[in-house]
């Protein structure tokens, strides 16, 4: 089966709904299983739940079929990303424009065509849908 990956903070901003809606739409569409990812900082100190987060995204969208949640921790929230996506071998992330902005910059560190969508797609085999800020 497909599997989608989205990554969305916490509490859900408009750029994580927006987002969120988008994978959502993307799993019905291609009938794929849907993770929904929160990273919990070291740094922060906050401690974000599974329960937490299932009902955050509950409350805007109703309840889902097909879906997991996990709450992963780390120092870096894009390293997170990455390690979840390779381990459960997602087939699609969906993530906002920020997000993808944010490992163009970790990834100019390493090379020098800080392209994230080709990035992915070489080293983790997946197609990555990038969500454009929410609409006004």
């Amino acid at each position: 089966m497909t599997l989608v990956v989205v990554p969305v903070r916490y509490p859900l901003s408009d750029h994580s709904r927006h987002t969120l809606e988008r994978a959502i739409e993307v799993a019905r569409e291609r009938d794929a299983a849907l993770t929904i990812l929160h990273v919990n900082l070291y740094q922060n100190g906050k401690k974000v739940t599974r329960t937490d987060l299932k009902r955050t995204v509950e409350r805007s969208f109703g309840r889902l079929e097909n879906v997991r949640y996990v709450v992963r921790t780390g120092f870096l929230v894009e390293e997170s990303i990455l390690d979840e996506v390779a381990a459960e071998e997602a087939d699609i992330v969906v993530i906002g424009h920020k997000q993808a902005s944010r490992w163009r910059r970790i990834l100019q560190r390493f090379t020098d065509n800080p392209n994230i969508d080709r990035y992915l797609r070489n080293h983790l085999e997946c197609e990555v849908i990038t969500v454009e800020g929410a609409s006004a």
